[in-house]
C-alpha cells in the first residue's frame, strides 16, 4: 500500500472523520464493564466456570455493512457475517462454538428480507458447524429505521483448552488470509467508495463484480483452525477486526514484528485510493488481507502452516507495538 496524502489531492478520510472513533468506543466499553464488574474473561469472550470446563459467550452484529446490503437490495450474505463475527471471537479464545441465537430488529415486517437473512444464517451455521437454538424478530418502527442484525454464540472448552492469551518473546506469528474487508471499517469503506462511484458501478480491479458486491463479500469463518491450533500449542490468537492490526496487542504487551505480511486484496487499494486514506489509517481500521493471527513456539509454526492455509508472517519481541509495512502501531 502507498500513502496517498499528496498535497493538492482531496482531503484524506479517517475512521473518526466518518463518525467512528475507536478509542472513544473502547473507553465507553471499559466504562460499561467497570459499572458491573466481570468474571473471568478472555480478550474475545466471557467465560463461566461450570465445573470441568468453561461456558463461553460472545455477541456481535454486522454493523454498517447492512447499509450496503440495503443499498443494493442483497441481504443473502449478511447472515454469514453475523455468524462469523461471533464464532471467530470464540475461536480466538480457544473455545469451540456450539450454538447460536440471532436478533433481528426491523421497522416493518418484510418477508423477502427476512428470508434472505435466514438463507445467509443457514450458510454460516453450516460453515461453522453450529446449531441454531432460536432467535427473536422485533418490529419496532419507532425505534429502528430499516433493520439491525446481531447474534450471540455459546461455546464450550475444557479448562486446559483455553489459549493462554499471552504471546512469548521469540514466538512465531502465523497469519491466515481474510476474504476482504469482512465486517469492520465499513463506515470508512462506504464513504470512500461512494465519493466518486455508486455501489452498482463496476469494481475496477474486477469488472465482473460491482463495488457493492465486493464490499459485501462475507466474512471468513475460522472455526476449522481450532483443532490444529490446539494441536500445535498456540499460546494466543487475534481476530483482526475493529482496530485493524492493533488487535495483535490483545495477545499481550509485546512487539509484533510483521516481516512477511499476507497480500492485501484489491478492495483495500481501491478504498485507500478513493478515500485518500493514509497507510497508517488503513492498518488501524482494516485487516489488510489477514483476518486471523496466532502466536506459538517457533518450532511448531511450520507444522501448523502445513495443516492450514496460514503462513509465518513474523515474530514476537520485547516491546508494545505492531511493526508492519514500515509502520509502528501502538
Amino acid at each position: 500500500m502507498t500513502d496517498t496524502d499528496d498535497e493538492g489531492e482531496r482531503d484524506g478520510l479517517t475512521y473518526a472523520d466518518t463518525g467512528v472513533d475507536i478509542e472513544a468506543s473502547e473507553d465507553a466499553t471499559a466504562a460499561l464493564l467497570e459499572a458491573f464488574g466481570s468474571d473471568l474473561r478472555t480478550e474475545y469472550a466471557g467465560l463461566l466456570d461450570i465445573g470441568d470446563r468453561y461456558l463461553a459467550l460472545a455477541t456481535d452484529g454486522v454493523g454498517t455493512k447492512l447499509l450496503v446490503a440495503e443499498a443494493i437490495e442483497d441481504f443473502s450474505t449478511i447472515g454469514i457475517d453475523c455468524i462469523a463475527m461471533n464464532v471467530n471471537d470464540l475461536v480466538a479464545a480457544g473455545v469451540e462454538p456450539v450454538a447460536f441465537v440471532d436478533y433481528l430488529a426491523i421497522d416493518e415486517p418484510d418477508e423477502g428480507l427476512t428470508n434472505e437473512i435466514g438463507e445467509g444464517l443457514a450458510v454460516g451455521l453450516e460453515r461453522a458447524d453450529l446449531t441454531m437454538l432460536g432467535g427473536e424478530t422485533a418490529v419496532m418502527p419507532e425505534v429502528v429505521r430499516g433493520f439491525d442484525l446481531a447474534g450471540t454464540c455459546v461455546g464450550l472448552a475444557g479448562k486446559d483448552e483455553i489459549f493462554e492469551g499471552e504471546a512469548a518473546v521469540g514466538d512465531a506469528l502465523v497469519g491466515f488470509p481474510s476474504n476482504g474487508i469482512h465486517s469492520n471499517g465499513l463506515t470508512l469503506a462506504r464513504e470512500a467508495a461512494t465519493r466518486e462511484h455508486e455501489y452498482a458501478d463496476e469494481f475496477p480491479p474486477n469488472p465482473e463484480r460491482t463495488i457493492g458486491e465486493e464490499l459485501l463479500r462475507p466474512t471468513r469463518i475460522y472455526t476449522a483452525l481450532l483443532e490444529p491450533m490446539r494441536a500445535h500449542g498456540v499460546r494466543a490468537a487475534a481476530h483482526v477486526t475493529g482496530g485493524g492490526w492493533t488487535n495483535l496487542l490483545r495477545m499481550g504487551e509485546r512487539k509484533y514484528v510483521i516481516e512477511d505480511p499476507l497480500p492485501a486484496q484489491p478492495v483495500f487499494e481501491f478504498v485507500q485510493r478513493e478515500g485518500n486514506v493514509t497507510d497508517e489509517e488503513m492498518h488501524r481500521t482494516f485487516n489488510m488481507g489477514t483476518g486471523f493471527v496466532v502466536a506459538l513456539p517457533t518450532d511448531a509454526a511450520e507444522a501448523l502452516v502445513a495443516e492450514t492455509d496460514g503462513r509465518v508472517i513474523g515474530h514476537v519481541e520485547d516491546g508494545d507495538t505492531v511493526e508492519i509495512r514500515g509502520l509502528s502501531l501502538a
